[in-house]
């Protein structure tokens, strides 16, 4: 079995609704997104000859989802009011709306599926939250 891993960090706030502790308030974090494909077999043709995949494509889709979720504040769908996001939308806030609860664990299995319906060969993504706290999705 072969495999690659590449990552991207983006910067960005988010907050646990209902959670009772500190992280239900907004706070923010470096995120990093750490990707592994796999493949039991290299390609044998073509200019990716004897490649598992091109790195630079691999990278290239690891950053464009990390840039989407750059500097913005990410919340679960229904839990800011309508006119608290017409507030910070007014205000020019980058706002991000996610169906689930905008943890660690919850983003590694969305930025799993985002990857692997682009057609990589995703075998798992871990998100780091913190340089010491990760939480990691594995394919299958």
């Amino acid at each position: 079995m072969y495999f690659l891993k590449t990552s991207a960090s983006f910067d960005s706030a988010h907050f646990l609704h209902s959670y009772d502790g500190k992280c239900a308030n907004i706070h923010g974090h470096r995120w990093t997104i750490e990707v592994t494909v796999a493949s039991e077999k290299l390609r044998d043709s073509g200019n990716c000859r004897g490649m598992l995949i091109d790195f630079s494509d691999l990278k290239r889709a690891v950053r464009t989802l990390a840039d989407e979720f750059d500097h913005a504040l990410i919340y679960e769908e229904g839990t800011l009011k309508q006119n608290t996001i017409a507030a910070l939308k007014d205000e020019n806030f980058h706002l991000i709306s996610v169906p689930f609860r905008p943890t660690a664990e919850n983003f590694a299995r969305s930025f799993s599926e985002k990857l692997s319906s682009a057609g990589l060969p995703v075998k798992s993504v871990t998100v780091w939250e913190t340089p010491d706290n990760c939480a990691v999705y594995e394919e299958g």
